[in-house]
């Protein structure tokens, strides 16, 4: 029997688990359940049904959840040779992912829904129903790794493809949530995982990976919200509250952004202008000079942590975007607040997004960005 690192400890001496495989459709999922197989578990295909209305046919590499993902997934397993099912979640997705993505736009925060699908779908419902069905761990094509220590407790590292890492998403992830999961492609890169799916021939080599938001299949974001929360004028101001335009929803604008300001004249100084705050109360966007976006210190909420929290104003250093870079920070809890001093300014971090601490490679945990402490700023 071979195997791959981070696989759970078995609950046998044969080295056999029960492996529930969420398979979406893509490249990724499909050879991570075929890597499953290869390590001798028994691997059942699951395609999670998340939306209510899906479309026939994704447009290149937007959305995911279309029936043509279904049908790629179930063909996956086909080949495979695993059992599949699919399982409707729509309701509960919507619910917790999209539910939460509009209140969270709403509020004047910017969500990360792929973390939040993580959190509340994949390793909770899909997870507690994979449990409960006498399953042992759920497999997913996700590039992390689990590295298991002598006492038996597991950790959450970073992936060895840094280009295609995803611990950021999954450091909402408990220890317990880690013990039964898989993560088969950890040490792998993504080149490797397209001339592997070649060989084991399946249809999905070459499929473009998705991206943006999955049930935001055309990406208008905005047009998206529009729909949801409507139109509400309000004004776009400067950093010492001169008007300077208007705009449909505050809904619209993300901390950082330049384009699409909509403000009627140049500022003072000739330079662009970015948003710096969304107020929802009052719908105002305030805009201003670059160095308005300086971050050097935040406090975050509802902190996650993958094993042990924090040390006392430990060392660690944090992710602060999806795709954004590690800065080093000191770190602490405090009333089950994280708050975090960055050694240098960041910029563009918005309340809402996820801040993910790290020690080395090690996934520390995650906790939902509340506020932040910029210098001030003037024009």
């Amino acid at each position: 029997m071979t195997d791959f690192p981070g696989a759970p400890t078995a609950p046998s001496a044969t080295g056999r688990l029960r492996v529930l495989a969420a398979m979406s459709g893509g490249v990724d999922s499909a050879v991570a359940a075929a890597r499953a197989v290869e390590a001798g578990h028994e691997v059942t295909g699951v395609h999670l049904a998340l939306s209510s209305n899906p479309q026939s046919f994704r447009t290149g590499a937007r959305g995911c959840c279309t029936i043509e993902d279904s049908r790629d997934a179930r063909r996956a397993a086909d080949v495979i040779g695993i059992p599949f099912y699919v399982w409707d979640l729509a309701e509960r997705f919507r619910e917790d992912v999209i539910d939460d993505f509009v209140a969270e736009y709403a509020a004047g925060r910017t969500p990360n829904p792929c973390l939040r699908c993580n959190e509340k779908i994949k390793f909770a419902a899909l997870l507690d129903k994979a449990i409960a069905l006498g399953f042992d761990a759920v497999c997913t094509g996700h590039y992390a790794r689990i590295v298991d220590l002598p006492d038996g407790s597991r950790e959450l590292h970073r992936a060895v493809d840094a280009a295609k890492d995803q611990s950021y998403v999954l450091g909402v992830l408990d220890a317990e949530q880690l013990a039964h999961s898989l993560f088969p492609l950890g040490d792998t890169t993504k080149d490797v995982i397209r001339e592997e799916a070649g060989r084991r021939g399946l249809a999905v080599a070459k499929k473009p990976d998705s991206h943006d938001i999955c049930f935001i299949a055309d990406g208008d974001t905005q047009g998206f919200l529009a729909k949801h929360l409507g139109t509400a004028t309000g004004d776009i101001l400067d950093v010492d509250g001169a008007k300077l335009g208007e705009h449909d929803g505050a809904y619209g604008f993300t901390i950082g952004q330049r384009k699409g300001l909509r403000i009627g004249r140049p500022a003072a100084d000739g330079k662009p202008r970015y948003v710096l705050d969304i107020s929802p109360v009052n719908n105002t966007v305030t805009v201003g000079p670059v160095e308005g976006l300086d971050v050097t210190g935040l406090t975050a909420i509802r902190p996650r942590w993958c094993g042990t929290e924090p040390l006392a104003d430990g060392r660690y250093t944090a992710q602060l975007r999806a795709h954004g870079e590690e800065v080093p920070v000191s770190a602490s809890v405090v009333d089950d607040t994280l708050h975090v001093t960055l050694d240098t300014p960041a910029r563009g971090i918005a309340p809402g997004q996820a801040v993910v601490l790290y020690d080395g490679p090690r996934v520390v945990g995650s906790a939902t960005i509340a506020t932040t402490q910029r210098p001030a700023v003037t024009v």
